[in-house]
C-alpha cells in the first residue's frame, strides 16, 4: 500500500488528491492519537438485519457471530480500560450501511475502528484466524474475503447512485492513490494493532494463525484512524464453527482483541 503505481493519468488527479489528502489529514485525523492515547474505540458488528453474513453447518449467522462478539469485547473494555470510551455501529440485529459505519467512527473522533467478523469457502478445510488492515489485494484469497465482505453493498439499493462509494476501485491505479491518502497516515498503527491480535490468537493456540493481511475493504476505506477487521474463524470449518458457537470460543474472540487493544494502548502510552 505504500508503493503509489506510476500512470499517465494520475497528473489530472494531482489537484483533487492534494485537497482531498488536506481534508483528510488536516481536519479529520484523530487529536488523542497524536497525543498517544487511546480514549475512544468504535467497535463493528459485521453484517446485521437483512445482511446475515455467512453460515455455518449448523445454520449460525455470522451476523449473530460477529455481534455477540463485539458485545463481549465491548463490555470488557468498558470494565478493565474505564478512560476508554467504547461506541457500537450496532448493538442489536439491525442493517447498517457500509458507508455510515466508517461515518460513525469518523465523527465521534475514534481513535480506533474494529470490525468483528467470520469467515466462509467452499473449501471447507481452511480454518483459522485473521486480521485485514486496509490496501490493495495481495493475493487471489485476500480479494475473495473482500469481495464476501462487500456483497452487502448491494443489500443497500442505490448504492451506485448514492455517491458514498464513487470513487471506490481498489482495483485502480488511481484508487490506489486515494486508498493511500486516506489510510496510509494510520496504516502502520492499524499493522501494530493487528499483529498484536494475531500473537494473541497463536498463543491461545484454539484457532489457527493465519496472520496479517491487506485487502480493499469497504468497511474500512473512509475511516480516518487506525482500523482493523477481524475474521474470527470460519464458519464454513466444522472445528472453528463449533469453536465460535461456544462460550469458549466466543469469550476468547472477545479477549484476543480486547488485549490487543490493551497492549497497543499501553505500548502508546508508554511512548509519550
Amino acid at each position: 500500500m505504500n508503493n503509489i503505481y506510476p500512470t499517465k493519468n494520475v497528473s489530472k488527479f494531482t489537484l483533487m488528491l492534494f485537497l482531498l489528502g488536506i481534508s483528510i489529514l488536516g481536519t479529520s485525523q484523530p487529536l488523542n492519537l497524536l497525543k498517544s492515547s487511546i480514549k475512544v474505540v468504535v467497535i463493528d458488528a459485521g453484517h446485521g438485519g437483512k445482511d446475515s453474513g455467512c453460515h455455518g453447518e449448523k445454520g449460525i449467522q455470522e451476523k449473530d457471530i460477529a455481534l455477540d462478539i463485539a458485545l463481549r469485547l465491548g463490555k470488557k473494555i468498558e470494565a478493565e480500560l474505564p478512560d476508554v470510551k467504547v461506541i457500537y455501529t450496532r448493538k442489536d440485529d439491525r442493517f447498517v450501511e457500509l458507508w455510515q459505519r466508517a461515518a460513525i467512527a469518523n465523527r465521534n473522533k475514534a481513535d480506533l475502528f474494529i470490525s468483528v467478523h467470520c469467515n466462509a469457502h467452499t473449501n471447507k478445510v481452511l480454518h483459522g484466524a485473521e486480521t485485514y488492515v486496509m490496501g490493495l489485494h495481495k493475493s487471489n484469497g485476500n480479494l475473495e474475503v473482500s469481495r464476501r465482505e462487500n456483497k452487502s453493498l448491494k443489500l443497500e439499493g442505490n448504492y451506485e447512485e448514492s455517491g458514498h462509494y464513487s470513487d471506490f476501485d481498489p482495483n485502480s491505479a488511481e484508487a490506489h492513490i486515494i486508498l493511500s491518502l486516506y489510510q496510509n497516515s494510520f496504516l502502520n498503527y492499524s499493522i501494530d494493532l493487528a499483529s498484536i491480535l494475531q500473537d494473541k490468537v497463536r498463543d491461545k493456540g484454539e484457532v489457527l494463525d493465519l496472520g496479517v493481511n491487506q485487502a480493499g475493504f469497504v468497511v474500512l476505506w473512509k475511516t480516518t484512524m487506525p482500523s482493523i477487521l477481524v475474521e474470527t474463524g470460519y464458519l464454513t470449518n466444522i472445528r472453528d464453527e463449533a469453536y465460535l458457537i461456544s462460550e469458549k470460543g466466543k469469550n476468547e474472540s472477545a479477549s484476543n482483541i480486547f488485549e490487543a487493544v490493551k497492549e497497543f494502548k499501553q505500548k502508546l502510552e508508554a511512548n509519550k
